[in-house]
């Protein structure tokens, strides 16, 4: 029978399947079920640096205090109300499952949540996945400063754990391979998560107002993270793991194929349910066993552009390979 073990950033995975950020890993219940069903790891849902923001103006508001201190107070209430919910999800789920679970931080700046960081370590996470969502969309920031954040927060929340520290990322910058090169070369990240998924928007014609668009992901959109773990994978001395479109077993060892060490899953997730993990695994396994391959290192990463001298000829060559054909 096929080894599924696998080692992302220091933790050893009996599986390369972990469930991502999201509601299915906000309940102790939740996560045990997961675990049940055979989960890898799981990345408990995000911690908001906005709600955070967000519950201190409404708790405001909807006191409307007005004597001395009161904003200070509240602000400070609120968060630390917030945070002590985190803290007893990641001490409660470590007692119940023996899986590794990584905290979840969704940020956009390196202000003081990232003192936090060391109670979540306390609380027995096993690892922080950083979340950074820049969206470059201000046309008066330039991408050196927006890219620089990413350097800034890492920096921060490493000099507060000693824990391993995830950086799950977009694929917003023009030299993608650099910044994730010389952000490896930091020592502030242990992995590099790609990529991150922006909420699709779109627009209802009859009441003209943006409405969201394809809540889950689709098995097309692993070809993303797909291209670039292939082509960094060879390159890059950290561990990636794959997010967005992984639906099956198939989406999975093509991931492995293309180096990563882990994938996220999330979407088939929810709709399959948890027992959807051991139908992937199932499938994993199989394909091993039909290749001859006995643990997961027999075959990460054969399928990456390590051995490819120039990636952007050999990218352009399939381009005009293929379009060249349609007619």
């Amino acid at each position: 029978m096929a080894n599924l073990k696998t080692n992302y950033m220091g933790l050893e995975l009996k599986n390369p399947i972990i469930i991502g950020s999201s509601g299915l890993t906000n309940t102790v219940e939740g996560i045990k079920k997961l675990a049940d069903n055979n989960a890898g790891a799981v990345v408990l849902k995000s911690l908001f640096e906005e709600q955070i923001l967000m519950d201190t103006n409404k708790g405001i508001s909807e006191n409307e205090a007005d004597y001395p201190g009161a904003e200070e107070y509240i602000s400070a209430f609120t968060k630390s109300h917030q945070l002590d919910e985190y803290i007893k999800l990641i001490e409660d789920v470590k007692i119940a499952v023996d899986i590794p679970v990584i905290a979840s931080i969704n940020c956009v700046s390196d202000n003081d949540w990232v003192l936090f960081a060391s109670r979540i370590e306390k609380a027995g996470a096993d690892a922080i996945e950083l979340n950074v969502s820049i969206l470059p969309s201000d046309v008066n920031v330039k991408s050196i400063d927006s890219e620089k954040k990413y350097f800034d927060i890492t920096e921060k929340v490493k000099a507060q754990v000693s824990i391993p520290v995830s950086l799950k990322m977009s694929y917003f910058s023009a030299g993608l391979a650099n910044l994730i090169q010389q952000l490896s070369f930091t020592g502030h990240v242990d992995s590099f998560v790609l990529f991150n998924r922006y909420y699709k928007p779109d627009i209802d014609i009859d009441t003209m107002k943006v409405t969201t668009s394809n809540i889950y992901s689709a098995p097309s959109e692993i070809s993303e993270s797909l291209r670039w773990i292939a082509l960094l994978s060879g390159s890059i001395e950290k561990d990636l793991a794959a997010s967005t479109g992984v639906h099956d077993g198939k989406g999975v060892i093509k991931q492995i194929l293309a180096g990563a060490s882990a994938v996220q899953m999330v979407s088939a997730i929810y709709e399959e349910g948890a027992g959807h993990i051991n139908t992937v695994l199932n499938d994993v396994e199989k394909w091993m066993d039909k290749k001859g391959f006995e643990n997961i290192d027999d075959f990460k990463g054969k399928i990456s552009y390590a051995n490819v001298k120039n990636p952007v000829v050999f990218e352009r060559t399939q381009f005009m390979r293929y379009f060249s054909d349609i007619k």
